[in-house]
């Protein structure tokens, strides 16, 4: 495993009526964080808020090209981003205890927070296709050029980490600084990761390393 201190290169907000970052997703052009009560969102050049989606967010947020996906209390929920209009329902694996959400090879994966597991998930039936273990709570889930990374944040201390995805292994650690918490995470596709900051009411972008890179 190679590990180095996560580089911050950007923070957003605090959003003005944000209390706390939940999930967190990105469909190219705005950033979605879920607030509680609604899907909120933010343009990352200028960091200005747009117009938000009147809909339960107090978990992990997805976007899988055309559609948002939204965990709240145990239920995930497909929703058309231009409305808000929920198109239809499946139940959260973790019956209430899931955390993360990402979109990738046609399925849903799921971080459950205090069972320290990510579970890819059927996103017509809900159904579980696979369990990865963690050593750590899990929070936020993202995918990007094939790679699978989650945050992690337990005992004050929290992290980035990309895993093995059939054996859960952690390949490669970025720390996030003291009393700095990831509780959502989303890749913008490229160098970033978007970091939801909990009760801190911000997002942070942080920089994603390259396999090139020499280990620090």
């Amino acid at each position: 495993m190679r590990y180095a201190a996560a580089e911050i290169i950007r923070e957003y907000g605090p959003f003005p009526g944000v209390d706390s970052v939940h999930g967190v997703s990105f469909d190219g052009r705005q950033v979605w964080m879920a607030t509680g009560t609604r899907l909120d969102a933010f343009d990352p050049d200028t960091g200005e808020m747009l117009s938000p989606l009147n809909v339960a967010a107090d978990a992990g947020t997805a976007f899988d090209g055309e559609h948002l996906f939204q965990i709240a209390e145990a239920v995930i929920r497909k929703i058309d981003p231009m409305t808000g209009e929920v198109l239809a329902t499946i139940p959260a694996p973790g019956d209430g205890g899931d955390s993360g959400l990402a979109w990738a090879e046609g399925s849903l994966w799921v971080g459950q927070h205090r069972g320290r597991k990510i579970h890819q998930v059927d996103p017509e039936t809900g159904t579980v296709l696979r369990t990865i273990e963690s050593d750590r709570f899990v929070t936020g889930v993202t995918w990007v050029d094939g790679e699978l990374w989650h945050g992690t944040w337990e005992n004050d201390e929290s992290d980035v980490r990309r895993i093995d995805l059939s054996s859960g292994e952690v390949l490669e650690r970025l720390d996030m600084p003291k009393g700095t918490g990831v509780s959502g995470l989303e890749s913008d596709g490229g160098d970033r990761f978007f970091c939801g900051g909990g009760t801190s009411a911000r997002v942070r972008a942080i920089r994603r390393p390259r396999q090139t890179e020499a280990p620090t």
